[in-house]
């Protein structure tokens, strides 16, 4: 590439307005860093796509302070939960799963883990509050704009860039680039980062479209129903879904083609018919919004930066949508991102700071696509329990179900079967500890030289409550002024956050110098009876993990950086702060 001369200038260049590139452009935006970013669609999402939005996605929302648009757009979690196995919509049911947590046992952890709720938010709901927010706080949107090339050197980044409207190129300079640009990253391609994997296993469709179907659901409700029937073949399966994305009269048909026989030609009326075999009535009318073709990807890369580029979201980590990790992992990796880079552009920071993106959001990468093909690999022992082939045809798909029915022996010991299989699949809805006990090692983190002991149970099923560095601050209710507070909401905002106790008044002087020689405000709020925040319910002294005199440090991305036992640690705060910002 013949470098350009630069049309625009800019502190962080994104490419893609996907929840990847929408989420960090609204952060940095946000944190008063300079950004544009470059779409090459016309504008956001047009179709539902991701949808699960869980609870460290809504807590990116709440310190954006967007959580409240968010909500009201989404389906709340009291609505997800009634996850349907039968032969169609209208058919016999096989069984059921309470899904998203709201069995009873799962609510409760649900709701001690963080302040905020998962929900069913939809892709091209999310999409305009972030990129609306971003906007609104001073990034420059461009779609219609593709990325062409770039180059980087030592100062920055100069990107060759199309308007895709009237065919003129330009370039735009940047100090960094984010590759938000999908499963088809040109930023990976040119920048040669390694991908571990396979890409294009299992054909699938979705076919978007609006039916009242509220006599069917209203009873039952639920965001996904699957179906056993012949012919539906996705991920090679005799599996079909009708995926809800608003209720009730709006939904997601899923089902599946043979990749060996090359991409299906599906008309309105075959769209129109497989709807209807979803449903398992075809007097409903149903209006066809969409039709779409996509595959099963099971990819991460090893590697997430190289120089001053730095790639997020599907780039990265491509997977099933089996436990809803996709769109929640790209907010995060911007989540991690984002603080990083506005303290290095402010000087605050040594660029060192920034090489911690890849040790800390790589590990979580390879571990969200192999929990999503694990949870994935549990839906052929439905199969298997009915003695079923792959992809069945459909004499045999209804003799195996007549044969759940049997008042016989055999028939004893296929429902026995079925209902342990269908269980299995629980972890591909229900895994907790996935979504939030991401923990960080890095130059970021101070670890105490001391280990973690274990966590009592599955760390990918339970979520795990812990202070020590390297973990997300645990989620409690505090009091002011008699009102409730959640400890959340006294971090973030791009800054880092002191917590201290009753007898923390040694920090108060730590902070304020650490500041005053870095230049990098630390906010101090103290907990406990007669505090700034009183810990009126005993949560946070049984969680904390330090004494009345210690102390927490909390990232801007309310991850655990720093934590001392008692006030003998506050002389080594600015030590320990200016470790972590590599100074």
């Amino acid at each position: 590439m013949t470098t350009p001369s630069a049309a625009a200038e800019t502190e962080v260049l994104i490419v893609g307005a996907g929840p990847a590139g929408a989420s960090a452009a609204a952060l940095l935006a946000s944190y008063g860093v300079s950004c544009i970013v470059v779409n090459k669609y016309p504008g956001v999402s047009n179709t539902p796509r991701a949808h699960i939005t869980n609870q460290r996605a809504m807590e990116v929302l709440r310190d954006l302070g967007l959580e409240d648009k968010a909500a009201a757009a989404a389906t709340p979690q009291r609505l997800m939960g009634e996850h349907v196995y039968a032969t169609s919509l209208a058919g016999r049911e096989f069984g059921r799963l309470r899904t998203w947590y709201t069995h009873p046992h799962f609510q409760a952890e649900h709701d001690l883990a963080s302040p905020c709720s998962l929900c069913d938010l939809p892709q091209d709901l999310l999409e305009p509050i972030l990129i609306n927010a971003a906007a609104s706080r001073g990034a420059s949107v461009r779609f219609n704009t593709e990325l062409v090339d770039f180059v980087q050197d030592a100062d920055g980044v100069t990107a060759l860039v199309a308007d895709k409207v009237t065919g003129a190129e330009y370039g735009i300079r940047s100090k960094y680039l984010i590759g938000a640009d999908g499963g088809n990253s040109l930023v990976m391609e040119k920048l040669g980062l390694p991908l571990v994997g396979e890409m294009g296993g299992g054909g699938s469709v979705n076919i978007v479209f609006e039916a009242d179907l509220t006599r069917l659901v209203e009873h039952r409700p639920g965001d996904m129903y699957w179906f056993l029937q012949s012919g539906a073949g996705h991920d090679g399966l005799g599996i079909g879904v009708l995926r809800m994305v608003r209720p009730w009269d709006r939904w997601i048909g899923v089902w599946g083609y043979d990749e060996a026989e090359g991409r299906p030609e599906l008309t309105e009326d075959d769209a129109v018919a497989i709807a209807h075999r979803l449903i398992g009535d075809d007097t409903v009318p149903v209006k066809i919004e969409s039709v779409s073709i996509w595959s099963i990807n099971h990819v991460y890369a090893t590697d997430n930066m190289k120089g001053r580029v730095f790639c997020a979201g599907d780039a990265v980590h491509r997977h099933p949508p089996m436990n809803g990790l996709g769109s929640n992992t790209s907010i995060q990796d911007g989540y991690n991102l984002c603080w990083k880079l506005a303290l290095v552009l402010r000087g605050q920071a040594g660029p060192e700071l920034l090489e911690t993106y890849r040790a800390e959001r790589v590990p979580v990468a390879e571990q969200i696509v192999k929990r999503a093909g694990t949870s994935n690999a549990l839906i052929p022992g439905l199969f298997q329990a009915l003695d079923l082939p792959a992809a069945p045809d459909e004499h045999t798909m209804a003799r195996a179900v007549a044969g759940l029915e049997e008042a016989t022996p055999e028939g004893t010991g296929r429902r026995r079967a079925f209902e342990k299989a269908m269980h299995a699949t629980l972890i591909g809805f229900n895994a907790h500890g996935v979504e939030t006990n991401q923990r960080y090692r890095s130059s970021a983190i101070l670890d105490e030289g001391a280990a973690e002991p274990p966590a009592p149970r599955d760390e990918e099923v339970y979520h795990h409550a812990s202070t020590h560095p390297g973990r997300h601050l645990p989620h409690v209710w505090l009091t002011r002024d008699q009102r409730r507070v959640a400890l959340f909401d006294l971090c973030g905002k791009g800054g880092f956050t002191l917590l201290t106790g009753p007898r923390g008044a040694a920090w108060q002087e730590a902070a304020a110098k650490a500041a005053a020689v870095l230049g990098v405000p630390v906010r101090v709020r103290t907990i406990g009876l007669g505090c700034d925040y009183e810990d009126s319910y005993g949560d946070y002294g049984a969680v904390c993990g330090v004494e009345e005199d210690g102390a927490l440090l909390v990232r801007p991305d309310h991850m655990i950086a720093w934590r001392a036992a008692t006030s003998a640690g506050a002389a080594g705060l600015g030590s320990a702060l200016s470790g972590l910002l590599s100074r």
